[in-house]
């Protein structure tokens, strides 16, 4: 029972209780005199039915502070599923609000942290199996030391690399340990760079790169975190095109915002999953299935990035086909 909720603060409602068990005091005592009942006998009856209101009325202004006291432990306990009654209008409705909010926080997180420990063990596990099995076989006889073999191994063992080294970088950019040091950079010259560096891969795939931007276009930025988040998302590109598909590097400026746009021509992402493949770990249906898919971190790496120099990052659907990720980011 809560009939006081529909006050808005903690002191109108020790008022509200103050004065109540005055109006039932003094009612009692004005029906034991006209009674003829003993003073004694009506003090006492007063102050049962006084403390009685009291005791109703405070249980419900402080049930709120019983279920967070309830909630709090089990939190310690590890259970994030716990919210409390936030119907009050008055601070301690404020409060249960509050502590719901942070309870839905911290339960999301802690979804985060068991999401990122079962990733990273899987990821992990794949690229060691191959190794186990790889190295068991050379030392059984059962493979001969080829060169061949040995250039498989060194595939894993830079894939395991690679891994650890986006885990570090990741931690770094979330902690904050890791500030931009911006510079004037030539966006162009920056696209060329990115594209000549990503040529190999590409035509090995049989997978044309374009660049395409203004000349004199320059952007203050951080030109080693740029130069990163281009790279993840150009490597992206080629893994996910067609033989005989192009890629395409732009750069341009509008209204004071620099736009900055990778464009395959894949099968693009489904529209519920453009948010979600900025996620760590995550991978649509269709990027798990390619043969040599990503770790799941660099889109995540690159929204990162992007974020601390104030700009934001999407992906849209490419015509007539494709997937176009667009960087914005203020001049």
């Amino acid at each position: 029972m809560r009939p006081l909720d529909f006050l808005g603060s903690i002191k109108l409602k020790l008022g509200a209780v103050i004065l109540a068990a005055v109006a039932v005091t003094v009612v009692v005592v004005l029906l034991g005199e006209r009674a003829g009942l003993s003073p004694v006998l009506t003090g006492i009856a007063a102050a049962g039915l006084a403390l009685a209101l009291v005791q109703v009325l405070a249980h419900g202004m402080t049930f709120p502070l019983r279920e967070m006291v309830g909630a709090a432990g089990a939190m310690a306990r590890g259970d994030y599923g716990h919210r409390v009654t936030a119907t009050s209008r008055d601070e301690v409705g404020e409060l249960a609000r509050a502590f719901n909010a942070m309870a839905g926080q911290l339960e999301e997180v802690d979804r985060m942290r068991r999401d990122l420990v079962a990733n990273v063990s899987h990821e992990l596990r794949t690229p060691i199996s191959a190794l186990r099995a790889l190295l068991e076989n050379l030392i059984d006889g059962i493979e001969p030391v080829e060169q061949a073999t040995l250039e498989t191994t060194l595939r894993q063992v830079e894939r395991l690399g690679n891994l650890v080294e986006q885990l570090l970088v990741l931690s770094k950019l979330e902690s904050g340990a890791s500030p931009l040091e911006r510079t004037h950079v030539a966006v162009k010259a920056l696209l060329v760079q990115v594209a000549e560096e990503s040529r190999p891969r590409a035509e090995a795939l049989g997978v044309r790169l374009e660049v395409a931007a203004d000349a004199e276009f320059e952007l203050l930025a951080d030109e080693e975190r740029l130069h990163q988040v281009l790279g993840n998302l150009v490597a992206n590109a080629i893994r996910h095109s067609p033989a005989g598909g192009r890629v395409l590097l732009s750069g341009g400026e509008r209204d004071a915002v620099a736009r900055l746009e990778v464009v395959d021509e894949g099968l693009g992402i489904p529209a519920d999953e453009r948010d979600r493949v900025f996620e760590r770990f995550y991978r649509s249906d269709y990027a798990r299935s390619v043969h040599e898919g990503g770790s799941g971190l660099g889109l995540a790496i690159a929204r990162w990035i992007v974020e601390l120099h104030g700009g934001t990052i999407c992906a849209e659907q490419a015509q007539p086909r494709g997937c176009r990720i667009v960087v914005e980011l203020p001049r």
